[in-house]
């Protein structure tokens, strides 16, 4: 793997910062988060405090991919909305301070969960914090792209045939091997891609548990991760997306699933519950046909994964793990052609 997505160079990074982030002084190091298979990331330490870089990776990126000025313009836009999200300080389009973009965030202290069914909390907490995330996704499918500037952050309308075209392609760019599964997919989609209902809102394109910080002791979200995919689109992309998690088993990916768990016991809610709730939140009578948007983010998800895998081979993936996630395209297409059997 590349040492230049590993490390970064202090000597070069802190005068920068200093001049071009306010308050920031004497930066003393700069750590990589382990986790995380897209945009590097990094924890900064400085006398001025701690902070977040996210950058792209160095090297010849797939079209439209790794997006940290999107996530950015994103982040700030959203600053003042009922959605939590870290501050943003500077967005550095020069590349060659580092050798690609990247930008400065605040570092929030709190609880990632990477397991889904949380097994440290308590029944009542676990519950709380299942209702926080549906919460947080009714906002975020509730803010008013116009006054928040953003609606130009996307095409509005035929969200599911720009995206089914978007991903098919990525996929084929960097597919290692035919996956039979994935081509029935993909041909069953491509014959039932959705009329146009008119729905456009501003969507994470990644919405799931280990993607949020939660307050150190309180079920709360302080601030909802990663927002490279982020665009304007369907809403009931996400939700399908959120729903995925109940669908898989532990142990795919990145995604810690939770079939086979007694849900009830766990105060865990079922994907009817979920919806039904996400649907009184944003006042709508429910969501028809919702196997078509779980199979639709299982597609979505499996061609993001070839992706990783193929810069694993091409030796410029953020994850040293990376390689091993290709293995998971085959189930997570089957896992899809059964949301639609």
């Amino acid at each position: 793997m590349s040492s230049a997505i590993e490390s970064l160079d202090v000597d070069v990074l802190g005068p920068y910062l200093e001049a071009n982030v306010a308050g920031f002084s004497g930066l003393t190091s700069i750590d990589k988060f382990a986790d995380g298979q897209s945009n590097p990331t990094f924890k900064v330490t400085a006398d001025s405090g701690d902070y977040v870089l996210r950058r792209q990776p160095p090297g010849e990126l797939l079209k439209s991919a790794h997006a940290v000025d999107r996530e950015f313009r994103v982040l700030a836009a959203l600053a003042n909305s009922d959605v939590p999200v870290a501050r943003v300080y500077h967005l550095c389009e020069d590349r060659d301070v580092i050798g690609s973009l990247f930008y400065i965030m605040e570092f929030c202290d709190g609880r990632i969960f990477w397991d889904s069914a949380i097994p440290d909390v308590s029944r009542a907490d676990r519950s709380a914090i299942y209702d926080e995330m549906n919460r947080v996704l009714a906002a975020l499918h509730q803010v008013d792209i116009e006054k928040t500037g953003l609606s130009d952050f996307g095409k509005p309308g035929s969200y599911f045939e720009r995206q089914y075209g978007r991903w098919s392609s990525q996929y084929r760019a960097s597919e290692l091997r035919r996956v039979d599964a994935m081509e029935t997919l993909m041909n069953w989609l491509a014959d039932h891609l959705p009329d146009d209902d008119g729905r456009v809102s501003l969507v994470h394109g990644d919405y799931r548990i280990d993607n949020m910080i939660f307050h150190s002791t309180e079920p709360r979200v302080i601030a909802l991760l990663d927002w490279e995919l982020s665009t304007l689109g369907h809403p009931f992309a996400d939700v399908g997306y959120q729903c995925m998690q109940l669908r898989m088993p532990a142990g795919m990916g990145s995604i810690s699933g939770l079939r086979g768990k007694d849900l009830r016991e766990l105060a865990i809610p079922t994907e009817g519950q979920y919806v039904a709730t996400y649907c009184e939140r944003t006042g709508i009578a429910g969501i028809d046909n919702f196997g078509f948007y779980v199979a639709f983010s299982f597609f979505r998800l499996a061609a993001i994964i070839q992706g990783v895998a193929k810069r694993a081979v091409d030796g410029n993936a953020s994850n040293k793990n990376a390689a091993q996630l290709g293995e998971y395209v085959e189930p997570m297409a089957e896992l899809a052609l059964e949301a639609i059997a």
